[in-house]
C-alpha cells in the first residue's frame, strides 16, 4: 500500500532564495530531461541511489552532468516550499563536467562519482559561506574543507550546497536557524526536526542524493525519523570532527542522512577513519560496511535468527504517541519474524539523560562559543571600547536559545555550582555508560522510537522550551554513551512517517547497518517517498 499525503501548502512568508546560485540554472526544467528520470526509474526507493549512479555513469546511460540538471532542476521546483538550502553551490555543473571528462578518458573516479551530497552548514567548506545557522557568522567562508568534506570530495562526490540548521546546532524543529524556517517535505505546515532539518529535509525532497548532518544529542537521528529518510550517527570518534563547528565536544559527530541504509553505509564508509587533525578520531580500521550488506540473505525466511534485541521499556512509557508506540511495536514484531528474538529490557538510568545532557551540552557551548567575540571568530560591531565590542557583537550575532544555553552552561560551571551541576551531569554520564553496557552485553542491540511522535506543526512549541527538550528523550543518552545509532522509517502516524532507533555496542556499525538493510528490505506496505516528489520518481 501506498501511503500519501495531500499536496502541501506553499509557506509563502518564507522567501525563496538562493545567496549563490547561478541564476542560469532556473531555467532548467525536469520534464525536459525524461531520459534521466526513466534512467533511474527502475530504482526501488529503498534501494541504493548511490549503486545506480554509479551504474548509469559507468555504462554511459547517464552523465554526470545531466544528473546533475536534474537534481538542481527538482532543488529549484521544491526549494520555495521546503527551504533546505542556505547556500547552493555556483561550480555544481563544474564539479559534474569534470567527472564527465575523467570517464571519457578512461580514469579512477572514486566510488562517489556524480553523487549529490548536501552538507549542514556547520561543517565548513572552503568555497561556500559555513555560518552554522548565525548571524554572527554571516557571509564567513573556512579557509580549508572539513576532512568529512574533503574525504567525499576525493572520492568524487559533487557538493551541492549548504543546509539550514537551527543555529550552533542548538534545536530540535530548524526553526531555531537565524535566516530562514525549513519545512517537513511530508507536509510543508510542520517542523522537519532539528538541529540537521534542512539536511534531513534535502534528502527527503530528492534534493540531493544523501547529506552529512551533525548528532550532539539527536540531530540527526530526530529528522531522520520526520522526515522518513534513513539516518545514522556513529560511534563517537568514528568520523574526524575537523571542520565541524564545535557546540560540545564530547558529544559531537558527523552523520549521515540517505533514502537507504545501503547509501547511508557507502557514505559513512568514505568518511570514516583516523585523521591526524582530530586527535579524538579512532584508530581503528575502517571495515568495509557495504560487503556486510551484499551479503545478506533476504531469501531465508528467517535471516536474522538469533539476533537479540532489546527493546527499551522507558521508550514506550507516559509522553509516547500512541501511534509511535502501535509503529515501534510492529517494527519490534517484524524483527521477531525475521528471527530475532526480542525482549524487553529495563535501563533505570534512563529519565536521567536529558537533564544530565543540557548540563553538559550546555556547559561545553559556553565554553565553545566564546571564541565568537567579534575578535577572534564572528562578524565585529562597532564599539568605542574593547567590553562594549565584545557585548555587543555576542548580543547583535546570537540569538536568544544560544543566548540562554551559554547562560545555562555559564551557571552550571560557576563556582559554587560546578560539584552540584556539572560534576553530578557526569557522574550521571558514567552511569547511562554503565546501564548500555549491561543491556548491549546481553543483546546485540537495543532499539526504541527515535520521537516520543511525528513531526508537529511549526510554530507549535517555539513557546515551551521544555517541551521541545523533551522531544530529545528518546537520543540524548546515545550520545552520552558514545554509541552509534541508526534511525529508519517504520510506519506511519497519520500519514507522517514514524523512525525506528536500533542502537548497537560501540564501533558495531556493520551490524547495525545489516540488521537495518534487511529490515527495510523486508518490510511491506509502505513507501517512503513524500508527495511532494513521489510523481517524479514513479
Amino acid at each position: 500500500m501506498l501511503c500519501t499525503l495531500q499536496p502541501p501548502r506553499s509557506l509563502s512568508r518564507f522567501p525563496f532564495h538562493f545567496p549563490s546560485i547561478n541564476p542560469r540554472f532556473r531555467s532548467f526544467s525536469l520534464n525536459s530531461l525524461p531520459h534521466i528520470t526513466s534512467a533511474l526509474a527502475d530504482t526501488p526507493p529503498q534501494s541504493s541511489q548511490i549503486l545506480s549512479i554509479r551504474h548509469s555513469l559507468l555504462s554511459r546511460h547517464l552523465t554526470a552532468t545531466q544528473l546533475a540538471d536534474s537534481y538542481l532542476s527538482r532543488l529549484i521546483r521544491t526549494e520555495p516550499q521546503i527551504n533546505s538550502f542556505l547556500h547552493v553551490s555556483d561550480s555544481v555543473l563544474k564539479q559534474a563536467q569534470a567527472i564527465d571528462d575523467k570517464i571519457e578518458k578512461g580514469e579512477d573516479v572514486g566510488p562517489l562519482a556524480g553523487v549529490l551530497v548536501a552538507v549542514k552548514d556547520n561543517i565548513c567548506t572552503s568555497d561556500m559561506p559555513s555560518t552554522g545557522g548565525s548571524r554572527i557568522l554571516e557571509n564567513y567562508r573556512a579557509p580549508y574543507d572539513a576532512t568529512a568534506v574533503k574525504r567525499m570530495k576525493e572520492k568524487g562526490a559533487i557538493v551541492m550546497g549548504k543546509t539550514n540548521m537551527d543555529e550552533f546546532g542548538m534545536g530540535s524543529t530548524t526553526e531555531g536557524s537565524a535566516f530562514q524556517v525549513t519545512s517537513n517535505p511530508w507536509d510543508v505546515s510542520r517542523v522537519p526536526g532539528g538541529s540537521s532539518g534542512g539536511s534531513a529535509a534535502a534528502v527527503s525532497a530528492r534534493q540531493c542524493v544523501v547529506s552529512l548532518g551533525s548528532d550532539t544529542g539527536g540531530s540527526v537521528r530526530q529528522p531522520a525519523s520526520f522526515c522518513g529518510v534513513v539516518g545514522l550517527k556513529p560511534t563517537y570518534g568514528r568520523i574526524s570532527r575537523f571542520g565541524l563547528m564545535a557546540y560540545a565536544s564530547s558529544l559531537d559527530v558527523i552523520g549521515c542522512f540517505g533514502t537507504s541504509v545501503v547509501d547511508t553505509g557507502i557514505l559513512l564508509h568514505a568518511i570514516s577513519g583516523h585523521d591526524k587533525y582530530d586527535a579524538t578520531s579512532s584508530m581503528r580500521e575502517v571495515p568495509d560496511f557495504t560487503s556486510q550488506l551484499a551479503s545478506s540473505n533476504l531469501v531465508e525466511s528467517r535471516p536474522l535468527k538469533g539476533l537479540r534485541v532489546g527493546l527499551i521499556r522507558e521508550t514506550l512509557d507516559d509522553g509516547v504517541d500512541k501511534g509511535v508506540k502501535s509503529a515501534i511495536s510492529s517494527a519490534a514484531s517484524h524483527l521477531a519474524e525475521l528471527g530475532c528474538i526480542v525482549t524487553e529490557v529495563s535501563l533505570p538510568s534512563f529519565s536521567l539523560g536529558l537533564p544530565a545532557y543540557y548540563i553538559l551540552a550546555s556547559s561545553e557551548s559556553s565554553s565553545n562559543l566564546s571564541r565568537y567575540d567579534g575578535v577572534r571568530y564572528g562578524n565585529q560591531a562597532a564599539a568605542d571600547q574593547l567590553n562594549g565590542l565584545y557585548g555587543d557583537s555576542r548580543a547583535k550575532g546570537f540569538g536568544p536559545e544560544v543566548k540562554m544555553r551559554i547562560l545555562m552552561g555559564t551557571y552550571a560551571l560557576s563556582s559554587g555550582y560546578y560539584d552540584a551541576y556539572y560534576k553530578r551531569a557526569q557522574q550521571v554520564r558514567t552511569l547511562i555508560q554503565k546501564s548500555f553496557k549491561t543491556a548491549l552485553d546481553s543483546n546485540d542491540l537495543l532499539i526504541s522510537p527515535a520521537a516520543p511522535s511525528a513531526a508537529y506543526k511549526i510554530g507549535e512549541k517555539t513557546n515551551d522550551p521544555l517541551a521541545m527538550y523533551a522531544g530529545d528523550i528518546m537520543t540524548v543518552n546515545v550520545n552520552l554513551a558514545g554509541l552509534p545509532a541508526l534511525v529508519l522509517p517504520c510506519g506511519f502516524v497519520e500519514g507522517l512517517p514514524v523512525g525506528l532507533q536500533m542502537i548497537g555496542a560501540a564501533f558495531d556499525e556493520e551490524k547495525l547497518l545489516k540488521v537495518g538493510h534487511i529490515f527495510e528490505q523486508t518490510l511491506k506496505g509502505c513507501t517512503f517517498v513524500p508527495p511532494l516528489v513521489a510523481d517524479d520518481i514513479s
